[in-house]
């Protein structure tokens, strides 16, 4: 016997909760952001707008359904199943957040501050919840956006909807040596801030930055496109280190493979630093196309 649906709620604490943790009252909270110029009554607004969507997607589940909330601070330990519908209720960096953890399952994206959030990932409002449920579970239609994975020699994995940063945990300089995966040799030596290597999703944020810093021909990326864009950030030529190899692309099958030359190097995932790989001297990793797409009803 299959197992009801199950619709996973994810959403993250608001502005005014975290302001309420950190000063303890309301009075405390509006005090500290007007001696900086700001309302609290705008903060409020938000919070009162968030949690009315929560609850407006909640009532849409079916009765017939299986239901759960996650909280963003603890997807890293949350267990998702084959049989979930998630519903991100937020902003499109909260579906990139999610991402990472899933495998396959549809991901609805709902907006609750449309106008304010750009609603690339989180494209309907609460009132369709219901009929993108029904949508969801009948097999309707997603797009599978391209995702990048970095897989350390020691099998540690890790996944990231827009881009994987590898670089050193404060301000030194990361040194390591990189070159292709098929390659037989050590690869360059480098010195620089860090490697960047981002998706089609990515090329709206950090990734299009980096390009357009550098005055790159590449063509970004679609999200669905099969392709991945990199660039090493302020690569420092010496005696010891080149920078011949600072930007290229990365086709289904080719791989980027960075091998650790210092005390230590983080690979996070969509700026979520608090859930990285730690690398230390002699490690390497393997950047490329993960075979996990998100999978976003359209």
């Amino acid at each position: 016997m299959s197992l009801a649906p199950r619709a996973v709620l994810v959403h993250r604490r608001t502005e005014y909760e975290e302001l309420l943790d950190r000063h303890g009252t309301h009075g405390q909270a509006a005090f500290f952001l007007s001696s900086r110029g700001r309302s609290i009554d705008e903060v409020v607004d938000r919070h009162d707008r968030t949690r009315q969507a929560l609850r407006e997607v909640a009532a849409a589940v079916p009765l017939t359904w299986r239901s759960s909330r996650v909280e963003r601070a603890d997807l890293d330990r949350f267990l998702f199943a084959p049989e979930d519908v998630v519903v991100v209720v937020g902003q499109d960096g909260l579906v990139a957040n999610t991402a990472k953890y899933l495998s396959g399952q549809p991901v609805v994206g709902i907006d609750t501050d449309p106008g304010r959030n750009p609603g690339v990932l989180v494209r309907h409002r609460c009132a369709d919840t219901a009929a993108l449920l029904r949508a969801a579970s009948a097999g309707g239609r997603t797009e599978d956006l391209t995702m990048v994975e970095a897989v350390a020699d020691d099998t540690q994995r890790l996944l990231a909807l827009n881009e994987i940063y590898l670089g050193p945990p404060g301000h030194q300089t990361a040194r390591y040596r990189l070159g292709p995966d098929d390659e037989k040799g050590p690869g360059e030596a480098q010195a620089s801030s860090g490697v960047l290597v981002g998706t089609g999703t990515g090329s709206t944020g950090w990734l299009r930055s980096l390009w357009l810093e550098r005055g790159s021909t590449a063509e970004l990326p679609a999200p669905c496109d099969r392709r991945l864009l990199w660039f090493v950030r302020e690569a420092w030529p010496s005696p010891a280190t080149g920078t011949s190899r600072v930007s290229g692309h990365l086709e289904q099958g080719q791989g980027l493979r960075l091998t650790v030359e210092s005390d230590r190097i983080v690979v996070f995932g969509d700026g979520m630093e608090g859930d990285s790989l730690q690398l230390s001297w002699g490690q390497s990793v393997r950047l490329g196309i993960a075979a996990t797409s998100l999978r976003l009803l359209t």
